[in-house]
């Protein structure tokens, strides 16, 4: 099907062989009411059609008075996964045209209830449903002609779907939102995209026990027999796409690292979780700094939440702070990480290995004041004069009204990133933030958020999303034809980002750029990553400007072009 669809405006005819329903039916190759009366007349298509003929255009104009007239987020959301599986092109034009309003429909926050009421929703296949039972078929599955052209694949067992725990077949709603952003943002063609859900079962009862449920169900399958299934599909993955760009997506803590580094030197893969998180975290950081005018290095960070998104960004800020000279010991004593138990101290109760990095000494902390055992967000606040909060911690509340006026007490201008999402998780809101710190604070947060009001101003809050980086940094990976996907290729992008923030130019703007502006930032992105792939020796392309050609070669826009009957 591949040679069927329309890859630009650049006036070429496609060659299409579907006709009547079977190409109405197509929601790569439906042009609904758009199709011209010659198109109608040789693919037989009078009568299916109302007679008016339309455009793209007004197309876009119907569905978003539709969506408009929805009740609420979760029936907008609903109706933009219609429309997916109705007509792609339209799909990305409505998201492509006005991504502001569109990115919380068609991913966070909206994404997560889509999650949890997935059976009830799902209509047609997108992506492929990878289970247990069928796991000698795995390779099977994957040869089919229709996949020819993958480059790029999302993956997800649904176990820890943001901050909502696991939901089973219905993590797959983040596989299909991540590869729609590859497209609307990156520019990525979504032939080349390909969701999928490892459905090894669910431990979360309210799915086994709902009759609509459309996952398999038994509870997970864990330890050799897990890892077994992830084995075959990996080896499937390598043997069928042996260049494909994987990335992991919502796996458990006890998974999402160990998986990566399992993997990581075997075929071109990284974790947005761990490494998308870090890399968006890292910039808006960078910006802030801009406005505070305090190095990064004079920095005292606390990361709250120390699981896989919370080492990955400490480890991403690490990197920054060596790149300026600074040692590795230096660096480390600038970070607090507090975890489940409160502030990680050698000894301490539930530390990981991976954790153990950024422990600080007992002798260091013996007279910091301890709640039952532990030493909280207020006792690091009150010792370690913390002048950044980062929260990875999936904990409504845990940025504490004491606490963090006890943080302004010691920053001029404090930066508080409360990451988690959806925004029942976030751990913070930030008009409260505000408030709390006399309307100094520097905000960014996981979840979309409304401007809050201080002392007469309206002051927008930026939404610290992963969505800046991961389709700027696949769009450079396929360019590129990477091996593998490296560190410093994740480092490249950050700084890419940081590079183009508005606070560089005026301390006053936002933290972040408008992600209407999303598709230029990605290229930008692409080329940055690119270029490091090529001096790291793991581009499969000869130089910049063959780069650049295949950067420009990888962006599609949904725009309808003219079909012939295919002879």
């Amino acid at each position: 099907m591949g040679d069927e669809l329309p890859q630009d405006a650049s006036g070429e005819i496609c060659q299409v062989s579907l006709s009547g329903f079977d190409l109405i039916n197509s929601p790569r190759l439906n042009k609904g009411t758009a199709f011209s009366n010659s198109e109608r007349d040789a693919f037989d298509l009078h009568g299916l059609l109302p007679p008016t003929v339309g455009s793209l255009e007004g197309q876009v104009k119907r569905r978003l008075q539709f969506l408009r007239d929805q009740p609420d987020l979760f029936h907008q959301y609903s109706s933009l996964r219609d429309l997916q599986d109705m007509n792609e092109t339209l799909f990305y034009a409505l998201l492509v045209h006005h991504i502001e309003e569109m990115m919380p429909l068609v991913y966070t926050p909206t994404v997560g209830e889509g999650c949890q009421r997935f059976s009830e929703i799902w209509k047609k296949p997108r992506g492929l449903f990878l289970s247990y039972p069928n796991m000698d078929r795995i390779e099977q599955i994957l040869n089919h002609p229709c996949y020819d052209d993958v480059k790029c694949i999302v993956v997800s067992d649904g176990e820890r779907i943001l901050g909502l725990g696991d939901q089973g077949a219905g993590g797959m709603g983040i596989p299909i939102g991540k590869m729609a952003l590859y497209t609307a943002l990156g520019g990525i063609h979504p032939e080349h995209c390909l969701p999928i859900l490892l459905d090894v079962g669910t431990d979360n009862q309210d799915r086994l026990d709902c009759p609509l449920y459309v996952g398999w169900q038994h509870h997970r399958i864990r330890g050799e027999k897990y890892d077994t299934f992830v084995e075959t599909f990996v080896s499937a993955v390598k043997k069928r796409w042996p260049h494909v760009l994987l990335q992991w997506e919502d796996f458990a803590r006890t998974n999402a690292t160990r998986l990566l580094d399992r993997y990581r030197d075997q075929l071109c893969t990284f974790n947005d979780d761990i490494q998308g998180t870090a890399a968006i975290a890292a910039a808006t950081l960078l910006s802030a700094i801009n406005v505070t005018g305090v190095p990064l290095e004079k920095q005292r960070i606390v990361v709250m939440g120390f699981g896989t998104a919370g080492i990955g960004i400490t480890n991403l800020i690490l990197q920054l702070m060596q790149d300026k000279g600074v040692s590795e010991a230096e660096a480390r004593s600038c970070i607090y990480a507090i975890g489940r138990y409160g502030l990680i101290v050698e000894g301490g109760k539930g530390v990981r290995s991976e954790q153990l990095p950024y422990a600080r000494s007992k002798q260091e902390v013996k007279d910091w004041h301890h709640t039952n055992g532990e030493i909280d967000l207020l006792d690091v606040a009150r010792h370690a004069k913390p002048t950044v909060l980062i929260g990875v911690s999936g904990q409504a509340g845990a940025f504490s009204e004491e606490a963090i006026r006890e943080m302004a007490k010691h920053a001029e201008r404090p930066i508080l990133l409360p990451l988690s999402n959806p925004i029942s998780c976030c751990e913070a809101k930030p008009q409260d933030l505000m408030n709390w710190t006399e309307g100094r604070a520097l905000i960014g947060t996981g979840s979309p958020f409304g401007p809050v009001e201080f002392a007469g101003k309206t002051i927008p809050i930026v939404q610290t999303n992963n969505s800046y980086i991961f389709p700027g940094l696949a769009l450079g990976i396929i360019s590129a034809k990477a091996r593998r996907v490296t560190d410093a290729m994740i480092l490249a992008a950050a700084k890419e980002l940081a590079r183009l923030v508005p606070t560089a130019k005026d301390k006053t703007a936002s933290l972040l750029p408008s992600i209407a502006t999303a598709r230029k930032l990605s290229r930008s992105i692409a080329l940055a990553v690119g270029r490091q792939a090529l001096r790291e020796g793991q581009a499969q392309v000869a130089d910049e400007e063959e780069l650049k050609q295949q950067i420009q070669a990888n962006i599609w826009e949904p725009v309808y072009v003219p079909y012939e009957r295919k002879v």
